[in-house]
């Protein structure tokens, strides 16, 4: 198993309980590809670098997961269609 990264842009448009539950969905997707969840950083709301679909701020979670070599492909596939996700980058983190 390797250890692995997800940093997390979610919408402010949503309120508590979906950013909650789209957490909540982003660990399910770890547990579905046989991934074990490690630790999240919950950053809070941060002013983005530049507007993304005219938003200035989101809030940002760092997710610590260990999972098979193709675990981070999968849930990326799924990150991509999740609409209060903004961005995401997994990175595999060295041994």
């Amino acid at each position: 198993m390797n250890k692995y990264e997800i940093a997390l842009v979610v919408s402010t448009r949503i309120d508590d309980d979906q950013r909650n539950a789209a957490l909540e969905k982003v660990k399910s997707y770890i547990d579905r590809y046989q991934g074990s969840v490690v630790d999240v950083d919950d950053q809070g709301k941060k002013r983005m670098a530049y507007e993304i679909q005219d938003m200035k701020e989101g809030y940002y979670y760092f997710i610590t997961f260990e999972g098979p070599v193709d675990a981070p492909a999968r849930i990326e596939k799924k990150l991509r269609i999740m609409d209060s996700v903004i961005r995401f980058l997994i990175v595999r983190q060295d041994a």
